[in-house]
């Protein structure tokens, strides 16, 4: 069976934080390589993508690989070819999948019924990737992660989800504050508790932020909640990451946002523009963190 990245729970403790190392290696030696040369991995975009899309079509290059993206406008993407079907052709052309799109039953399927590993870009369930490149810029700056609090702020998304997989693997304390309605998934929290990770939840923002050291927050409507977004707003209209909440957090406290980001709605500009936004390193460790993650995955 090879070896597919789909939740951080694929990998044990020691893998996680071997990861992040990696990835802060290859970032600080610019690292190239030639473990894909000759080879094609098939990036399968049902999502809109920048940072996803750019940084794993440089990784892969950096990598000595070629990509090759496959959207729904330019394939059989999501017409009447069952996934079952792509899946078996796809794995006779490339060594793997790299996929963002909606339901997590989807890479489930790919991995059934492929024969090359698929790496999760993105679900509505989880987002591991960027959330490992969050682990990397946490470590740049904290490197041993004990005594850290992480607030999370708004959606119960796949993002906070993702965060929750990562506090199973290194040990900071995990607060999200949410709306009522916008809990995480109560399967997803009760198995993460489970297994070690100490996360709690509040509809207080101001609990969470409060000697937080990293806080974090994500877009209140997500792709494919377009429809939802007056909803939402209403909903979340006491959860913006601004200069009030940020006080609360510890003094060297440090803002995370996956990107992109609405400023003004989840986010002031006064927070996402100031001294204690890393917005941009967290962007760039999405490039070094899918390098390791590919070397992981085609490493025996």
């Amino acid at each position: 069976m090879p070896k597919s990245f789909l939740s951080i729970l694929d990998l044990d403790r020691n893998e996680a934080h071997a990861l992040v190392r990696r990835a802060h290696e290859m970032k600080r030696t610019d690292y190239r390589s030639d473990l894909l040369a000759g080879k094609t991995v098939v990036m399968i975009f049902e999502k809109a993508s920048t940072r996803t899309r750019v940084s794993f079509e440089v990784g892969i290059r950096h990598l000595g690989g070629t990509p090759l993206l496959m959207t729904p406008a330019e394939s059989q993407l999501g017409r009447n070819e069952p996934l079952r079907d792509t899946a078996r052709v796809l794995s006779r052309y490339c060594v793997g999948l790299v996929v963002r799109t909606f339901g997590q039953e989807k890479l489930d399927e790919l991995v059934k019924w492929g024969s090359v590993p698929v790496v999760n870009a993105l679900t509505n369930e989880f987002h591991p990737c960027q959330v490992m490149s969050d682990m990397l810029s946490m470590y740049e700056r904290t490197p041993d992660f004990e005594g850290l609090k992480v607030a999370w702020v708004g959606d119960g998304n796949n993002m906070a989800h993702s965060y929750m997989n990562a506090a199973v693997h290194f040990p900071f304390e995990l607060v999200i504050a949410a709306p009522e309605g916008y809990d995480p998934d109560p399967a997803i929290l009760d198995n993460a508790r489970r297994l070690g990770a100490r996360v709690s939840v509040t509809r207080d923002p101001r609990e969470a932020c409060r000697g937080a050291h990293y806080v974090n927050t994500d877009v209140w409507a997500s792709m494919g909640q377009e429809q939802e977004q007056k909803k939402r707003e209403k909903a979340f209209a006491d959860f913006q990451v601004n200069d009030e909440l940020m006080a609360l957090a510890a003094p060297d406290a440090k803002f995370l946002h996956c990107l992109p980001a609405h400023r003004g709605e989840e986010v002031s500009e006064s927070v996402l523009e100031g001294p204690q936004s890393i917005i941009f390193d967290q962007a760039e460790n999405r490039l070094h963190m899918q390098k390791a993650i590919l070397e992981w995955v085609f490493t025996a």
